[in-house]
């Protein structure tokens, strides 16, 4: 999972408001799909297993369609987007399409050390 592009404004944090779920006590998984994507049925399911094999870590997935303001804010251009938050919301990784676990739990530990 990629980290944020340079020269992009300071980091961006989401709260439980304003993904609609409550965050992670260490890490949140935000997943922004839409409902023909068949990689991020895939994805859902990656993102569940790591949740539940990491203590501390959410997994929300949203609506992209139904979240544009959301999706324009934060530059969501494609589906699945993965984004990694830390315990405060503050969004440490993000990436475009279907991610792999190992790349998910190495990602997970950048949010958990920030």
């Amino acid at each position: 999972m990629a980290a944020q592009a340079a020269g992009q404004q300071g980091p961006e944090r989401l709260t439980a408001e304003r993904i609609g779920a409550g965050l992670g006590e260490r890490a949140t998984l935000v997943q922004f799909s839409s409902a023909f994507c068949q990689p991020c049925r895939a994805t859902r399911r990656t993102l569940e297993d790591v949740a539940a094999m990491v203590p501390g870590v959410a997994h929300v997935e949203i609506d992209a369609e139904a979240h544009l303001d959301l999706v324009r804010e934060l530059r969501i251009v494609s589906t699945p987007t993965v984004l990694v938050l830390d315990a405060a919301g503050t969004v440490v990784r993000r990436a475009a399409g279907q991610p792999r676990k190992v790349d998910v739990i190495a990602a997970l530990g950048a949010a958990v050390a920030a």
